[in-house]
């Protein structure tokens, strides 16, 4: 029953730490990458639709993107989706494709991103918490119902605790491998 409980816990600790890291994918380096934008929400006929559905993104040069889309009537959607987000980038449009150029970052800016990944890491931090929380109140219930005995809730709980201390140093090294990308130059 406790493996049970530590199995559901480890998947659910390594679902929060994919999160983490896709949402980190999107704050903007010096480099281009088409994690950037492949999530954007776009008005797809009346539907948002992440941008990755409708366009292939690729990265001819460090400092730009270009966005061919399949459907050539959604470029004009797709380039005041990009212009209404938080990106600060400005999309030049020829017709065919979108190409982003993406500025040098200033220092302010890298501080600004280095805080966003800070406070992305802690809530990946809280929710790894929020679940270890969560299996203990399950162990403790099963403990309570005779289901396990004392023993085997220590042991358990120690097993969690060591579980949860391993995804929280993957949280705080996912944060600072995107630190050091953001500080690069």
């Amino acid at each position: 029953m406790i493996k049970d409980i530590l199995k559901v816990t480890e998947n659910r600790m390594h679902a929060a730490i994919q999160s983490l890291v896709d949402n980190l994918a999107a704050i903007r380096t010096g480099r281009a990458s088409p994690a950037l934008v492949e999530k954007l929400p776009i008005d797809y006929y009346d539907t948002p639709t992440p941008l990755m559905q409708l366009a292939t993104i690729t990265v001819p040069e460090p400092r730009t993107l270009l966005i061919r889309p399949f459907d050539p009537s959604s470029l004009k959607t797709i380039e005041r989706s990009i212009l209404a987000s938080d990106l600060g980038l400005t999309p030049n449009n020829d017709g065919k494709q979108v190409r982003l150029a993406l500025p040098p970052l200033t220092e302010d800016r890298r501080r600004e991103l280095v805080k966003v990944c800070h406070h992305r890491a802690e809530e990946a931090r809280i929710s790894v918490r929020n679940i270890r929380r969560d299996s203990k109140k399950d162990m403790e219930e099963y403990e309570k119902e005779k289901l396990i005995s004392k023993d085997d809730l220590e042991r358990g709980e120690e097993d969690l605790q060591k579980l949860t201390d391993r995804f929280i140093e993957e949280v705080d090294k996912a944060g600072r491998h995107k630190e050091a990308e953001i500080m690069e130059v």
